[in-house]
């Protein structure tokens, strides 16, 4: 998996271990290291995970998928090859249009 302790970190396939699973939200951390944390989270179509903030500026991916992000008073499709960056402590909510997966880096 990770070996923050190296200076250069490969991962692979950040989908790996990120499976679809019904009636959940998925969370895998595919790294963790002092400043950065990058974590994937997955959707069933219609999920919504709702209003919430995260201490930490977040950098939002769709790795696949479309997701709706509501977030200061804007709302964004997230599709694959999107970039989405929230000021830390901004609250915010993701809902699923389609199923799809999401990658989350949270820096500082």
């Amino acid at each position: 998996m990770e070996h923050p302790t190296l200076p250069v970190t490969h991962i692979v396939n950040v989908r790996a271990d990120a499976a679809v699973e019904p009636g959940r939200l998925g969370h895998s951390t595919v790294l963790s290291s002092p400043g950065v944390r990058v974590v994937v989270l997955t959707f069933e179509a219609d999920f919504i995970l709702k209003q919430h903030s995260a201490p930490k500026i977040l950098l939002m991916q769709a790795l696949d998928g479309c997701l709706r992000v509501t977030a200061g008073g804007q709302v964004t499709d997230l599709v694959p090859g999107a970039l989405l960056r929230l000021d830390a402590g901004l609250e915010h909510e993701v809902e699923a249009l389609e199923e799809s997966r999401l990658m989350l880096t949270l820096i500082g």
